[in-house]
């Protein structure tokens, strides 16, 4: 997580968090903290303000008839988690997010597993119609509390440059 401070005034400073484009180095790989343990709670809201009508995220007694003996963790939440995990890191400073490509749901999640993010930057380059601005494209990889990966995408987003983000412009 990138976390500085910028002074606004005497005595005083605001947190700010994020990557400036210049700041993003092909090959790294930031680790997404902390992690988020899967509630059935949360399973069954994100289900429902989905209007995800499948019983293996929310019937036990369904889901016991299948391959996993119970209710499996809806995808989408899985993904959605992890795009909120990687933002203070890799996109707090975008001004778009660009396209997700390539998702791929390689394990199933549970409730009462915790899920953990990384992203590797994969690629980035000056945006050639924004001066101020850049692309940079990220691999993100969900893990469970066991080290298994359970979910992997590419995105891309369109990133500030040092001094154009909407924070630098404020008062």
């Amino acid at each position: 997580m990138v976390q500085k401070s910028k002074k606004v005034g005497e005595n005083r400073y605001r947190e700010t968090f994020g990557r400036y484009f210049e700041e993003f180095h092909v090959g790294d790989i930031y680790e997404h903290r902390p992690g988020k343990t899967i509630t059935e709670y949360d399973n069954h809201l994100f289900t429902l303000m989905t209007m995800n009508t499948h019983p293996m995220h929310f019937d036990e007694e369904f889901a016991k008839k299948s391959e996993f003996g119970k209710c499996i963790v809806c995808s989408p939440l899985t993904v959605a988690l992890m795009v909120g995990m990687s933002v203070t890191d890799c996109s707090q400073k975008a001004i778009a997010n660009l396209g997700w490509d390539d998702i791929r749901m390689t394990h199933p999640m549970f409730v009462g597993d915790t899920l953990y993010a990384e992203s590797e930057v994969l690629e980035k380059r000056e945006s050639k119609s924004r001066p101020t601005q850049g692309i940079v494209t990220i691999r993100t990889r969900g893990i469970n509390q066991d080290g298994v990966q359970v979910c992997q995408f590419v995105r891309k987003m369109l990133i500030a440059k040092v001094g154009h983000a909407v924070e630098d412009l404020e008062d």
